[in-house]
């Protein structure tokens, strides 16, 4: 028999909340969260808990904002993990489901994410793969607006975001899931454009497949830029159970992205 996994740590509501505040997490906060549960050992409650207390923490006027993209919703020649043979490519997009906020699934999103997606009173963004959820006294001002076409950038809750003077907070998670600094991306114009497509809902539940334009998003630059947010004290930091917490203002980090890609953005064709 294998070795039996033995409880030896907890996390309660009360200690997520602490270490949010210990952060600088204030009552009335804007914040953009990204989140691992399995990052904490064991949460008791689960993700339940851990959406509690972000509410908790920021209180009745306060708002959270989590992107819930379902990107198996998209151009099935570009899928990578995994790809999908060539003949599949025109049955894949006739048979895809249109996005459905309360239906889509999510994809690598997390329990978190999930748990937060069905709480009473939230609120989607419109773009059929890369959507946002947020609850709060702002939700319907960061979700009410997101085009179809560069879904994450002006027209997108990331720009509300950072009009808002919100901030991030990530959970057991790196840089590279911080999605709102792919703004930065967009404001640096520092990447080629591509055409991509999902399912989409039409009057009558019908359904069709809509193509796309969008950057070629990548985040693995993410970390260089938060190398030069520690240097300047941008971010302020925790650790519960072994979770890595990380908390810093959107607008600082995706305006230090955009320095960033003006020095070493290597696509210039596109500028």
């Amino acid at each position: 028999m294998g070795e039996r996994t033995v409880v030896r740590d907890i996390v309660t509501k009360e200690m997520l909340i602490k270490a949010f505040r210990s952060m600088g997490v204030s009552t009335n906060a804007v914040i953009e969260v990204h989140a691992s549960l399995s990052s904490f050992g064991f949460v008791i409650g689960g993700a339940r808990t851990v959406v509690d207390a972000l509410l908790e923490t920021v209180g009745e006027g306060g708002t959270i904002m989590m992107p819930v993209q379902t990107t198996d919703n998209s151009e099935p020649s570009r899928w990578q993990a995994p790809p999908a043979m060539p003949e599949l490519w025109k049955d894949i997009r006739r048979e895809m489901p249109a996005y459905e906020p309360e239906t889509s699934d999510l994809r690598e999103m997390g329990a978190i994410a999930g748990n937060f997606c069905h709480r009473p009173g939230i609120v989607f963004s419109s773009h059929p793969a890369l959507s946002y959820a947020a609850l709060g006294r702002y939700a319907k001002l960061l979700c009410n607006r997101q085009s179809l076409h560069f879904p994450l950038g002006e027209e997108s809750p990331a720009a509300r975001l950072y009009e808002l003077k919100g901030n991030v907070l990530l959970l057991g998670v790196g840089f590279d899931k911080c999605t709102c600094m792919h703004l930065a991306e967009y404001r640096a114009e520092a990447r080629p454009i591509e055409v991509d497509g999902a399912s989409t809902r039409t009057a009558g539940d019908g359904r069709e497949w809509k193509k796309y334009l969008n950057l070629e998003l990548k985040a693995e630059d993410f970390e260089n830029v938060r190398a030069a947010m520690i240097k300047k004290s941008m971010i302020r930091t925790a650790t519960l159970s072994g979770c890595e917490m990380q908390y810093f203002p959107a607008a600082g980090a995706i305006d230090e992205a955009v320095r960033y890609f003006q020095k070493t953005a290597i696509y210039d064709l596109y500028r």
